[in-house]
């Protein structure tokens, strides 16, 4: 087994454990405080946050880690590899009883994320993937996107009205869902053609499910085309789109007609 493929059974692993830790929180007690900018956190996203730290960290003391519930160190921009984790990617979800929400657990290598793997328990449904390796939903190979048709696309509640608004008629606007991570997995499934992110999301929201989408023949970039860096000083990323190859240009042109992530 490769070290990669090692890394990608790591993370798996502490996924699914990871899973069950956020079930004994789902849909029962958990305290919540606000954040700023108004985000929730929950006792579920320290648990998961803790946990994952002490396991990853233990198994891979070399790589750094990045992670939306722990403090930030400028340390990790010294090594080669990174965790790069969401405990709870799509917290809001995840307090009102829905089951769009995942632990995200990706690996970044020279900014670029190399292994991932989202946990959705409330789903049963798990995506992995590693560079050169594919990507699997449930344990089975995900088949490789070659549409260049769009026809349905998902977003922001605030972006799927303005996309509805513009485009009715000729595009099927998928309703919100929670996590951005799973809406990115969404599109590698092809289960929607296409998905939209405003600027704000963050590293933690993107790494695993931007290489979930990519082994599965798909691109996450900007409005220009270009892929994003990872594990840089600052995580906060600008607008995104997300399809497969063969329709990423339409998608661009798309956008950038509708002015809407702008």
């Amino acid at each position: 087994m490769s070290a990669l493929e090692q890394d990608l059974q790591l993370i798996e692993e502490a996924a699914v454990a990871a899973g069950e830790i956020a079930l004994r929180y789902y849909q029962s007690d958990n305290k919540v405080w606000q954040k700023s900018g108004h985000s929730p956190v929950s006792e579920a996203d320290f648990a998961v946050d803790a946990f994952l730290k002490q396991k990853l960290s233990a198994a891979r003391p070399d790589y750094g880690w990045l992670s939306e519930e722990t403090e930030d160190s400028p340390e990790r921009l010294e090594r080669d590899k990174v965790f790069v984790v969401d405990p709870i990617d799509g917290t809001r979800g995840f307090l009102e009883g829905r089951t769009e929400w995942c632990i995200s657990i990706g690996i970044v290598e020279k900014n670029r994320p190399i292994a991932g793997v989202l946990e959705c328990p409330a789903l049963a449904t798990r995506y992995t993937a590693a560079q050169s390796l594919g990507s699997t939903r449930n344990g089975n190979p995900v088949q490789r996107l070659t549409r260049g048709r769009l026809e349905s696309v998902t977003a922001s509640k605030r972006l799927n009205r303005l996309i509805e608004t513009q485009y009715a008629g000729s595009l099927t606007v998928i309703p919100f869902i929670p996590s951005l991570a799973y809406r990115i997995a969404m599109v590698a499934s092809g289960q929607v053609d296409a998905a939209f992110a405003r600027a704000g999301a963050h590293d933690w929201d993107l790494a695993a499910a931007e290489i979930i989408l990519r082994e599965a023949g798909g691109c996450l970039t900007d409005l220009e085309g270009e892929p994003r860096l990872y594990n840089q000083q600052r995580t906060l990323s600008g607008p995104l789109l997300a399809t497969g190859e063969a329709a990423h240009s339409r998608l661009i042109s798309l956008a950038k007609a509708g002015g809407f992530l702008h």
